[in-house]
C-alpha cells in the first residue's frame, strides 16, 4: 500500500491494522488489502493525517482521521462478514455468482444503513431525513428516489437519444382501421432497433393512446374499439427487441425490466411526432412482468399520462418487506435467483435484510404522481398480496393528498386468480376514460383489511389508560415452586383472554362433509393437487370453516392411530394455508409424506376468507382477529381429536411466522396440544419498540388489525399486560421447539432468547428443563426444505415416530 507514492512501512501497516480492531497484542492477520475502495480510503486518511501534523493541526485532528479509517475498515470487514454469510445461506444462484466474481462488488456495509420496517415514507429525504413540505422538497425527493432505485433496483441506462427514426415496414386498412407496422432506429451508429405496432381507429383526431407490450395485443384490440390508438412494442417475453440494446449501449448496467421500460419512452418519443395522437392522453399497460415494466416507465418518464398495474407483483405493485418468505410470496431470494436478469444482481444483497433497502415500490408507485394510476389486482392472486397492494396504496395515497390531487391513485379488486378476463380490460378503459375525461368511471376505496388503531377505537367504543398497568421485567418466581406458578395460571389466562378481546358464545360442532371446498377453489389456490402417497381429506369444522386433511395413503383404512400436526400459516394472504411461492413441498405434504395427520385450514383474513377478515371487526368490534384464529384452530384440535385414525394424545402444532404466533397462544390455552414448533413466530412485546428492526407493536395494531388491544401500550411496550415468556411457561412440561433465525428483520433473536431463558425456569421447576428447546441458526426468515427437515427431526423425537 502507498501513501504519496511511496510505500507504507509494513511494520507501520501492520500496527495500523491491529489497532483499527483494537487488539494491539494479538499478532497480525491479513487485511483484505485487495479491495480497491479500501486502499484509497485508508491512503487518503493517512495522508490527511501526516498533513494535519505536519501542518500543526495537532494531535485533535488525527484522532479525528483515526476514528474515520478505523471506522472504514470496521465497515469493510462487516461487509465481508455479510458477503460469506449470504453465500453460505442463499439457494445457489450462478448468474449472480458469476457478477459477483466479475465486478468483485461485496454487500453494503448493513450496520451504518438506518432499519426501515415500515414502508419507506415517500414524503421524508432518505439522505437526512427531513420532511417534503414544498413542491419545491418533493421534486428533490423524487431525484433522490431515482438515484436510489438505479443504484439498488433497476441500474443505470442512457439519455434519450437524439437520432431517433422511424420507419413504416407496412400499412394495411383493416375495415376503415389502420393496422401500421414501424421500425424505430436510434442510438450510436443507430445500432438500436425497436419494433412496434399502431392500430388506428377511424374517426375523430386527435386520440388517446393505449400503449403496451407485444403479447397483450388482444388488450389492445378492445381500446382501438373503444376509440384508442394502440401502440404494440416488442418488449416482452415473446417478442423482445431490448436484448441487443445491451450491446449498443455496453457501458450500462441497466436490467432487463429497466430495458424494456426504456423502450416504451421510444414509443412515446415517436408518438409525439404524430399529429393524430393526444400526446396527453398516454396510458401505459401491462399484465405481471409487463406491469413491472410499465411501473418503471412512469415513474421515469413523465410524459406518461397515465399508468394501469394488472397485478404487477413483486417488483412492481407489491413491497419487498411485505411480500416476502414470511408471506409466501415471491421475496427478493427467489425473484433475483428465478429471473436474475429483470433487476439489478445488487438487489440480492438485501434478501431477508429488506429493512436496509433504501427504497421500496410504494416510492416506485409515488414518481406517478400526480398522474393517474390504477392499482390492479386478484383477491387470490399468488403472485400478490391484497395486504401488500394496500399498504402500497394507503402510502402512494398521501403524495397524492399532498400534490393535491386526490381521486387519481385507484384501486381495483377483482376476483380470482392471476388470470384476466375481457372485462377486465373493460374496466380498465372505463377508468381510462374517467381520467381523460372521455365519461367512464373510477373505483370506490375499498380496504379489504382492517388497519389503524384509532378506527378500531371508534368502532369498538373502548377505553384504557396504560397508566393503570405497571411495567414489568421478569417472571417472578422461584425455580423451587412449581406450585406457586400453577397458582398463578388462572390469572395469566384471563389476562391472555383480555388482550385476545370479549370472545362471543359458542358451542361444540362434529366435523362435516357439508360445504367443504368445492374442487374449482382448491384448484385455483393450488391445493387440488395431491401427490402419489398422500390422501386429502376435505371437511368443515368449528363455525363452519373449511379445512383439508393430508395423510400418508392408506392411514384412514389401515385402522391404526397416527400422530397428528395442525399446521398454521405465515401471512399468506392470497392462497392461506398453501404456499404461493417456496423451494420444496409444500410443508404439509412434506409432514403427511413422513407418516403424520395434517390438518390445514385457513385462517380469518387469508385465503379463502380475505372478506371475512375485512367486515371483522364490524361484526365484533371487541374481540380481534388473533382471537378468531386461536378459536378456529382450537376447533381444528377437536376436529383432529374427532378423525379415528388420529391418536388424540399426539396432536402437535407447527405454526411459520403468524402461525407461530398463533400456535403459543394455542397452546399455552388449550392442554390437548402435545407439543409446538414455532418458526419465526414472534418476538416479546415488551421489547417491540419502534426504533428496532421488528417494526414495533404497530404491525398488530396499526397497519394491520391482529390485536387492537395492544395499541393501548404503544410507547409504554413494558406494560403489556402478559408477554410470550408467560405463554410459553404456560405450555409447560409439554415439548416446546422455537426457531429465532439470528438475521430475522421481523424479530429479535436475542430478545427471544432471553424470553426462552425466562420460560424455562418454569420448565426446570417442573423438571422437564429439555423440553423447551431454542434454535437461533443463522437465517433469516423462511421455512424452507432444511428448516422443515429440523422440525421433522423434533417431531419424531417427541412423537416416536421411526423410533
Amino acid at each position: 500500500m502507498f501513501f504519496c507514492g511511496k510505500p507504507i512501512p509494513p511494520p507501520v501497516l501492520r500496527r495500523w491494522r491491529q489497532e483499527m480492531r483494537g487488539d494491539t497484542a494479538l499478532p497480525h492477520r491479513k487485511l483484505h488489502v485487495g479491495v480497491e475502495l479500501m486502499a484509497v480510503l485508508l491512503s487518503a486518511a493517512l495522508a490527511l493525517m501526516l498533513t494535519s501534523l505536519t501542518s500543526g493541526a495537532g494531535k485533535e485532528i488525527a484522532a479525528s482521521d483515526h476514528r474515520v479509517v478505523k471506522q472504514a475498515l470496521l465497515g469493510e470487514e462487516r461487509r465481508q462478514s455479510y458477503m460469506q454469510s449470504l453465500l453460505g445461506i442463499l439457494p445457489k444462484s450462478e448468474p449472480w455468482e458469476e457478477w459477483l466474481k466479475s465486478t468483485g462488488e461485496q454487500p453494503p456495509d448493513f450496520d451504518a444503513m438506518p432499519s426501515i420496517p415500515e414502508l419507506p415514507d415517500p414524503l421524508k429525504m432518505y439522505a437526512d431525513g427531513s420532511s417534503v413540505k414544498t413542491k419545491e422538497a418533493w421534486e428533490a425527493r423524487r431525484q433522490e428516489i431515482r438515484s436510489l432505485f438505479t443504484q439498488y433496483v433497476l441500474g443505470t441506462a442512457p439519455p434519450s437519444p437524439n437520432n431517433l427514426k422511424a420507419e413504416i415496414v407496412s400499412s394495411e386498412v383493416e375495415n376503415g382501421t389502420t393496422v401500421r407496422k414501424v421500425v424505430l432506429t436510434f442510438g450510436p451508429g443507430s445500432g438500436a432497433r425497436l419494433g412496434l405496432e399502431l392500430i388506428i381507429p377511424p374517426g375523430d383526431f386527435p386520440k388517446p393512446v393505449f400503449l403496451t407490450q407485444h403479447n397483450h395485443r388482444g388488450w389492445a384490440m378492445i381500446a382501438v374499439r373503444r376509440g384508442y390508438i394502440a401502440c404494440i412494442y416488442n418488449a416482452a417475453d415473446s417478442k423482445d427487441d431490448t436484448e441487443q440494446f445491451t450491446q449498443v449501449y455496453p457501458e450500462y448496467s441497466w436490467s432487463a425490466l429497466r430495458r424494456r421500460a426504456w423502450a416504451a419512452s421510444r414509443c412515446v418519443d415517436y408518438l409525439q411526432t404524430l399529429p393524430g395522437v393526444d400526446a396527453s392522453k398516454i396510458v401505459i399497460t401491462g399484465h405481471s412482468r409487463n406491469g413491472k415494466q410499465s411501473l418503471i416507465a412512469a415513474a421515469y418518464d413523465d410524459r406518461i399520462s397515465a399508468v394501469i398495474s394488472s397485478s404487477s407483483g413483486a417488483g412492481g405493485s407489491m413491497p419487498y418487506r411485505f411480500f416476502n418468505e414470511a408471506h409466501f410470496g415471491e421475496g427478493i431470494e427467489l425473484l433475483t435467483r428465478v429471473f436474475p436478469h429483470w433487476f439489478h444482481p445488487r438487489l440480492r444483497f438485501f434478501v431477508g435484510r429488506e429493512d436496509k433497502l433504501p427504497v421500496d415500490n410504494n416510492l416506485l408507485i409515488s414518481l406517478i404522481a400526480p398522474r393517474p394510476c390504477l392499482l390492479s389486482t386478484a383477491i387470490n392472486d399468488p403472485v400478490e398480496s391484497t395486504w401488500g397492494m394496500q399498504l402500497i396504496y394507503l402510502s402512494c395515497k398521501k403524495v397524492y393528498s399532498f400534490l393535491g390531487s386526490d381521486g387519481r391513485l385507484a384501486l381495483r379488486w377483482r376476483y380470482g386468480s392471476h388470470e384476466t378476463r375481457a372485462e377486465d380490460i373493460e374496466d380498465y378503459l372505463d377508468w381510462c376514460d374517467f381520467v381523460f375525461g372521455r365519461g367512464g368511471r373510477t373505483f370506490p376505496e375499498r380496504l379489504l383489511h382492517p388497519a389503524g388503531f384509532q378506527s378500531w377505537l371508534k368502532l369498538s367504543g373502548e377505553k384504557l389508560e396504560s397508566a393503570s398497568f405497571k411495567a414489568r421485567t421478569a417472571i417472578e418466581l422461584s425455580e423451587e415452586d412449581a406450585k406457586q406458578w400453577d397458582g398463578k395460571r388462572s390469572e395469566l389466562v384471563s389476562k391472555i383472554k383480555w388482550l385476545l378481546g370479549e370472545e362471543p358464545p359458542r358451542a361444540k360442532h362434529e366435523l362435516d362433509r357439508y360445504g367443504a371446498e368445492a374442487s374449482h377453489t382448491a384448484s385455483m389456490l393450488g391445493r387440488a393437487y395431491v401427490p402419489e402417497g398422500v390422501e386429502k381429506l376435505s371437511v368443515t369444522f368449528g363455525e363452519y370453516c373449511t379445512g383439508d386433511v393430508y395423510a400418508p395413503k392408506g392411514a384412514a383404512a389401515a385402522g391404526k392411530k397416527l400422530p397428528a400436526v395442525l399446521w398454521l400459516h405465515p401471512w399468506s394472504f392470497s392462497n392461506g394455508y398453501t404456499a404461493g411461492y417456496r423451494r420444496g413441498e409444500q410443508p404439509y405434504i412434506n409432514f403427511a409424506r413422513r407418516g403424520y395427520v395434517v390438518f390445514c385450514f385457513d385462517m380469518v383474513g387469508f385465503g379463502t376468507r380475505i372478506e371475512e377478515g375485512e367486515s371483522f371487526y364490524k361484526r365484533t368490534p371487541r374481540w380481534s382477529l388473533l382471537g378468531k384464529m386461536v378459536r378456529d384452530a382450537e376447533d381444528a384440535v377437536t376436529a383432529l381429536a374427532e378423525l379415528p385414525f388420529v391418536d388424540p394424545s399426539r396432536i402437535y402444532c407447527v405454526g411459520y411466522s403468524l402461525g407461530g404466533m398463533v400456535g403459543v397462544f394455542l397452546s399455552a390455552l388449550d392442554g390437548r396440544v402435545a407439543g409446538i414448533a414455532s418458526v419465526c413466530g414472534f418476538t416479546p412485546f415488551s421489547t417491540d419498540t419502534p426504533d428496532k428492526h421488528t417494526g414495533g407493536l404497530g404491525k398488530y395494531c396499526e397497519s394491520f388489525l391482529l390485536l387492537p388491544r395492544l395499541g393501548f401500550f404503544l410507547g409504554s411496550e413494558k406494560k403489556v399486560p402478559v408477554d410470550f415468556h408467560e405463554l410459553l411457561a404456560l405450555i409447560a412440561p409439554k415439548p416446546v421447539l422455537v426457531v429465532a433465525p439470528t438475521l430475522d428483520k421481523d424479530a429479535s433473536a436475542q430478545d427471544v432468547e432471553a424470553c426462552v431463558q425466562q420460560a424455562r425456569r418454569v420448565y426446570a421447576a417442573k423438571g422437564a428443563s429439555s423440553a423447551l428447546e431454542l434454535q437461533t441458526p443463522l437465517d433469516y426468515n423462511r421455512f424452507g426444505p432444511e428448516m422443515q427437515e429440523e422440525v421433522l427431526k423434533w417431531l419424531n423425537r417427541i412423537s416416536g415416530v421411526g423410533s
